[in-house]
């Protein structure tokens, strides 16, 4: 029986300018550095990137998957990361669900959106 997911890896060809841009740039703590494999930690659920030898170049297919990361003020966290350079797809929309969501993408090209759930 699946119960959960417990992680989600992104593979890559740089994982150094990843590694940068999810630490320095998005603030990510850094759980555990192999060399060619990263990963952050929340509770149960594991953010990974790694290095893949059939992975070349950035994502061709930046829709394909998106990751959510969570968010308590959606509005402080798009100002942060804006003034840190990272270039937004949209900026945060009131969504009917009564949610916050704004979309980016990281340096491989692989979209990521900032979600702040309702009644925060």
């Amino acid at each position: 029986m699946i119960y959960g997911i417990n992680g989600v890896i992104i593979w890559t060809q740089n994982l150094d300018k990843l590694l940068s841009f999810y630490t320095e740039i998005l603030g990510l703590q850094l759980n555990s550095n192999h060399g060619d494999f990263v990963s952050f930690k929340w509770g149960n659920m594991r953010l990974n990137i790694g290095t893949h030898s059939e992975i070349f170049g950035v994502n061709k297919e930046p829709n394909r998957l998106m990751i959510n990361l969570e968010v308590d003020d959606i509005q402080n966290e798009f100002s942060q990361l804006e003034s840190k350079g990272v270039i937004f797809i949209s900026r945060p929309t009131r969504q009917r669900w009564g949610g916050w969501v704004c979309t980016f993408l990281d340096p491989d090209q692989n979209t990521l959106q900032l979600l702040e759930m309702p009644n925060r």
